[in-house]
């Protein structure tokens, strides 16, 4: 379990670097320049790492017996977190859904988050998500604080949305098709 919580909090930390202590990322730029970007990149394949393998390594210590009427609820919140994460794609427009929330890709993240924790009670799963739910939600306090005000971007083509809806559900079929390859079936069967 220390391994999955060090990776929660290095995950944390290295993302929240810039917003708690500019002083310091900045300091560590000058220092190394360039280097700082792969040092970032560094920390945070490592969290990913220690997040996996601590996930996969703790002991399963039941905390709650989530109802099976829960892998539906999963299922379709799976399906908008990958809609909500794709409306960041288009810079300059955005979909309709990228003009109701200014931050897509962390809430399609938070969406991700709650539809696990949903179907998973036990104490790495509640750690492991629940911690990167935190994480997410205050990056988005921490980024709208430090950027103020938000314009709402103009509306993407219909063209774009009915992409992104098609492209939510390849990525959601293929995520679906691998954890019922690894064992775990995301339909009750």
């Amino acid at each position: 379990m220390a391994l999955l919580i060090l990776g929660v909090i290095a995950w944390t930390a290295i993302h929240w670097l810039k917003r708690l202590a500019p002083a310091a990322r900045g300091a560590m730029t000058d220092k190394m320049g360039e280097a700082s970007k792969g040092v970032v990149a560094l920390v945070v394949v490592l969290s990913v790492v220690l997040m996996v393998f601590g996930y996969r390594a703790a002991d399963v210590i039941p905390v709650w017996e989530p109802p099976s009427f829960f892998k539906g609820i999963n299922n379709l919140l799976m399906l908008l977190a990958f809609y909500v994460y794709g409306a960041s794609a288009r810079k300059a427009d955005k979909v309709w859904i990228g003009t109701k929330i200014r931050h897509p890709q962390l809430t399609g993240f938070m969406i991700w988050t709650v539809a696990h924790l949903l179907v998973n009670g036990d104490l790495a799963s509640i750690i492991l998500f629940g911690g990167l739910l935190i994480w997410a939600a205050g990056s988005v306090m921490l980024i709208n604080r430090a950027e103020g005000p938000w314009t709402v971007p103009p509306r993407a083509p219909a063209k774009s949305e009915i992409i992104l809806v098609v492209i939510a559900l390849v990525l959601f079929s293929v995520v679906a098709g691998i954890h019922t390859w690894l064992g775990v079936s995301p339909f009750g069967v």
